[in-house]
């Protein structure tokens, strides 16, 4: 009789048959990607488009604490959150979006104040404005 040994299980996976697979699909989608042609969308006309006001209302908080609300280069002194939440109101321009520009040196809880008030007020989109720094 012969003594064979029993073959040990083999425990890994044999994946060269994956990678050729893979490399086979790669050529064929290197070689057919180039003939396909881009589609071109031709857009309708119209005769006149309406155009958006999408420039958005401006409160200024300086190192003071004094809040300015600047709508289309016209400022207006606020005196307090509660004032601006109401002047915005009155201007029915709760759709429109509203950055917030204050100074680096106010405290940023008096800054998310403001943004909470005018959410509040019902402002849908309120953004932060930055100073980007030069580099270099």
């Amino acid at each position: 009789m012969l003594n064979r040994r029993p073959r040990r299980q083999m425990n890994q996976m044999n994946v060269v048959p994956y990678i050729d697979v893979m490399l086979v699909l790669l050529v064929i989608f290197m070689v057919t990607a180039p003939m396909f042609t881009p589609g071109v969308i031709e857009v309708p006309s119209v005769s006149q488009a309406t155009s958006i006001d999408t420039r958005p209302l401006e409160v200024t908080v300086d190192a003071q604490g004094k809040i300015q609300l600047i709508d289309n280069d016209r400022k207006t002194d606020v005196a307090s959150v509660a004032d601006l939440a109401v002047q915005i109101q009155a201007l029915g321009a709760a759709e429109r979006p509203v950055a917030i520009s204050a100074d680096a040196n106010l405290k940023y809880a008096e800054v998310v104040q403001i943004a909470d008030k005018l959410h509040q007020a019902g402002v849908k989109r309120v953004a932060l404005t930055v100073k980007q720094q030069k580099q270099g």
